[in-house]
C-alpha cells in the first residue's frame, strides 16, 4: 500500500493531517522507524478512533510513539509531511484518508512549493492535544 511506503520513508519526523483517522491509520504507522517523531493531527470526525483502541495499540507497539493533536476544524484536505524542516522534506496532498487507502482510486501528490505550507504546519504545532472518546 502506498501509505505504508510513504510512512516508512520518514527519517526524522512524520506528520499526518487527517480528520478521519481510525485503527487502520495506526496499523499503517506501526512500521515507521521508531526514531521518527510521529504526530497525527485530527479532529477525529465520524466514527473515528477511540481511546481504548489507541491505548491497546500503544501497548502492542510500544516502539511506535504517536502524539495526537487537534486540527482546529480548519482542514478539509489530508496531508502527510515527511522530515519537516530538513533538506529531505516532502509535503504530500492526499485524496483518500489512510484508513480508506486502497478501497477506491485516489491520488497522492507531492507539493513542490513547500514553503507556502510552512505557516499552516507551524500553526498546527500550537494546537491542543486530541482527547479521544
Amino acid at each position: 500500500m502506498a501509505y505504508t511506503a510513504i510512512y516508512k520513508s520518514a527519517k526524522k519526523t512524520l506528520y499526518v493531517i487527517d480528520n478521519y483517522i481510525g485503527v487502520k491509520t495506526l496499523a499503517l504507522l506501526k512500521n515507521s522507524d521508531p526514531n521518527v517523531k510521529i504526530i497525527l493531527f485530527s479532529d477525529n470526525v465520524g466514527k473515528g478512533l477511540h481511546s481504548a483502541e489507541f491505548h491497546d495499540f500503544c501497548k502492542q507497539y510500544p516502539d511506535c510513539k504517536i502524539e495526537l493533536r487537534q486540527t482546529g476544524k480548519k482542514y478539509h484536505d489530508r496531508y502527510v509531511i515527511i522530515d519537516y524542516g530538513t533538506e529531505q522534506e516532502k509535503i504530500l496532498h492526499c485524496g483518500p484518508s489512510s484508513k480508506d487507502g486502497g478501497k477506491k482510486i485516489g491520488s497522492i501528490v507531492e507539493i513542490r512549493e513547500r514553503a507556502a505550507y510552512h505557516t499552516m504546519i507551524e500553526e498546527l504545532f500550537q494546537m491542543p492535544l486530541l482527547q479521544l472518546a
